[in-house]
């Protein structure tokens, strides 16, 4: 099948006019993947030349009322503040919609639909979950969003090419472009000695599958030098409102249980971009051992094929998609026998660790956010002409 290019411009990249662009999404001090995304989004856009206009999406966190000025706000169940929203947006020359079910009001977010309809620009709305098993609400949500966007973007071939076969969707608005990174701009920090550095990283809750991987240290007490693995991050705030710490505090209990504990930390130190992209740098090994077979979109596995490491994943579509090229291992779902086998491999080979950590390495300039801003860029660019040519 094949995909739609994400350069369109004739115009070479460094050519591509200055854009003021609208971006509608949750947005910092939200403590989400879509605010950290957009923010990052933000900053390459600005880097290449561009405007921003950042339309946040406020659902009532507290936290907003201190957060970084923006050009305008959406306020979920307000039919007035749609109006509003929309018309910070249609002051811009396009529109980046963060689509997500979860973020706006409505059944499913069906509110995105009336803001759809009320912007006056081209839109392009970044599809974030793409289900494969949607609701019938869900999938018709989807359907109308697409055909109401001016283009619509996926991040990966897995996303694209189940948007074709499984929805109605007019596949010449389908653009693939990748979920940007932070590429490491200075040395890691040292690993601690000699031992290896294995990492896990991002907020916790059930379904990381965080168990497999001490499972599996356990069933490799024989390995010298042992492996000292990370658990970086916090309980995931939608999952601490429900359960508090319990999963997290689940974690540590199993690593006494199996006696691995003095080889297992939990880290919840923040890290600002910079820090953080050093802190993965440094790492030996970055396991992500999640049990979702349907992810199709990894923040976390895009950061750690930037900063050019080695992965061990489970066999969800982005890591079978990105590793394919040789810089990582996929192993079978919740199979800690299967993650204890390539860690002893990595571990143990050398040349293998090596070979894997420079395919990350070859991947890693495509996903830096000043090479993924212009990618939207060309497709603004793309969007403008074909509106021009409409109206003719």
């Amino acid at each position: 099948m094949t995909t739609r290019s994400t350069l369109y411009s004739s115009t070479p990249l460094a050519n591509l006019p200055a854009c003021r662009f609208g971006l509608l999404s949750t947005y910092p001090p939200k403590f989400c993947g879509l605010a950290t995304f957009a923010a990052a989004l933000e900053g390459g856009l600005k880097e290449r030349g561009h405007r921003v206009d950042i339309v946040r999406i406020n659902d009532g966190d507290p936290d907003l009322a201190v957060g970084l000025p923006v050009a305008g706000e959406l306020r979920n169940g307000v039919a007035a503040s749609i109006r509003k929203a929309a018309a910070v947006l249609s002051r811009c020359d396009t529109a980046i919609i963060q689509h997500e079910y979860g973020i706006y009001g409505g059944p499913d977010g069906a509110e995105v639909i009336d803001l759809l309809k009320a912007v006056s620009v081209p839109t392009i709305v970044v599809l974030h979950t793409v289900p494969l098993d949607p609701t019938p609400n869900q999938r018709d949500l989807l359907i109308e969003i697409a055909s109401l966007a001016s283009g619509v973007v996926v991040m990966t071939q897995t996303a694209h090419d189940r948007l074709i076969e499984r929805y109605p969707i007019d596949p010449t608005k389908l653009t693939v472009i990748p979920h940007g990174a932070a590429i490491p701009t200075s040395e890691p920090f040292p690993a601690d000695g000699p031992r290896p550095q294995l990492l896990t990283w991002g907020l916790l809750g059930p379904g990381k599958g965080i168990e497999h991987v001490i499972d599996a240290l356990a069933a490799l007490g024989d390995l010298r030098p042992r492996p000292r693995y990370t658990v970086a991050g916090v309980t995931h705030p939608k999952v601490f409102a429900r359960c508090g710490d319990e999963y997290r505090h689940s974690l540590i209990e199993r690593t006494f249980a199996l006696k691995v504990a003095p080889n297992v930390s939990f880290d919840d130190t923040y890290r600002d971009v910079a820090q953080l992209t050093r802190f993965v740098a440094s790492a030996s090994v970055v396991v992500l051992p999640y049990d979702s077979r349907d992810q199709i979109t990894s923040g976390v596995l895009v950061d750690a094929i930037a900063a050019g490491r080695p992965v061990i994943a489970t066999g969800f579509p982005h890591a079978v998609e990105l590793l394919s090229g040789g810089a990582g291992i996929v192993v079978p779902h919740g199979d800690p026998d299967a993650l204890a086998q390539a860690i002893g491999a990595v571990l143990t080979d050398p040349t293998l660790l090596a070979e894997m950590g420079a395919a990350a390495a070859r991947i890693a300039p495509t996903l830096s956010w000043s090479a993924v801003a212009e990618q939207y860029a060309a497709l603004t660019d793309h969007l403008a002409v074909a509106a021009e040519a409409i109206a003719i």
